[in-house]
């Protein structure tokens, strides 16, 4: 398995984990900022965890080496996560996410400018098919909404734009212990503008246990582990899939049926995917195996 196929495989697998997000949190019935609190409170020992478990007595070692890029990273993380939660706040959550959609774009300027990558056509081509089909998805729920939500959900795109772009530019180095930090740092300004912490119910905090202690760190660990591999915007395309899949398990298990243009917007995102996977896995035929298969001659 090349790089590239590696790193699809690690951001796909991370979204598919993180995907009934939308859903465990119809199920939540907490206010808003208490479920930030015990997001944040709960991603941190995730996260944590998942670092002590992979690299044990060293775990340490593992933070110190994502330097002051991984502190950015971080706070980009934290930011997109404030972000996201006060957008859908002051705005429709329709227009939260077709914002969002624009991340995949934010992140391709991003490493333009600042790592001085370039992407392919073709994947211009997704983004461009994506963030239609993700605005088909939301059309219903979209709206005029606020000013401040809008920008707020502007502020989350940048955040996890930066986020990934940040976590590329350090090649070779594993950004993902630096969530638990972020985690901390999500939790600390939550408290500091709650006040207080309050002790869900047994169903509520079960309900958060798997979702933040479980699903999010396994997921996003996994994610930010993508740029290893891919560009930023590659990553962050990818992530796009969360909106279709999470909107078929709400209608699968909650049965809200979406409108007949957000199965068409959900069909679109996945057609670009898969369109873009064969092509780049032509790609990689035509230039990468020839070379391998003269050097083994060789």
């Amino acid at each position: 398995m090349d790089h590239h196929q590696k790193g699809l495989l690690l951001t796909a697998l991370g979204v598919l984990i993180i995907s009934p997000d939308a859903l465990l949190l119809r199920l939540i019935n907490i206010p808003p900022d208490q479920l930030v609190l015990w997001r944040a409170l709960l991603n941190l020992f995730g996260f944590w965890l998942i670092v002590a478990a992979r690299h044990r007595l060293a775990w340490p070692a593992a933070f110190r080496v994502c330097g002051l890029a991984g502190v950015g990273c971080a706070l980009m993380f934290t930011i997109g996560t404030f972000g996201f939660v006060l957008g859908n706040h002051f705005t429709k959550a329709g227009n939260v996410l077709v914002i969002l959609a624009s991340t995949p774009l934010i992140a391709a300027l991003l490493s333009r400018i600042f790592l001085h990558e370039r992407l392919p056509l073709r994947t211009w081509l997704a983004i461009t098919a994506c963030l239609f089909g993700i605005s088909l998805i939301v059309l219903d729920d979209a709206g005029e909404g606020s000013l401040l939500g809008n920008l707020l959900a502007l502020m989350s795109a940048v955040g996890l734009a930066g986020n990934l772009t940040l976590a590329r530019s350090k090649p070779g180095v594993d950004m993902s212990p630096m969530l638990a930090l972020s985690g901390l740092f999500t939790f600390l300004l939550t408290f500091a503008w709650s006040g207080h912490v309050m002790l869900p119910g047994p169903v509520d905090m079960g309900w958060l246990v798997l979702l933040c202690l479980v699903l999010l760190p396994a997921g996003f660990t996994l994610i930010q582990r993508g740029p290893l591999y891919l560009p930023s915007a590659e990553v962050s395309l990818l992530m796009l899939l969360e909106t279709v899949f999470g909107t078929l398990l709400v209608w699968l298990f909650l049965s809200e049926r979406p409108s007949n243009q957000g199965l068409l917007g959900g069909a679109i995102v996945l057609l670009a995917m898969i369109v873009k996977s064969a092509l780049d896995r032509r790609k990689y035929r035509q230039h990468v195996q020839p070379v391998l298969s003269s050097q083994g001659q060789s």
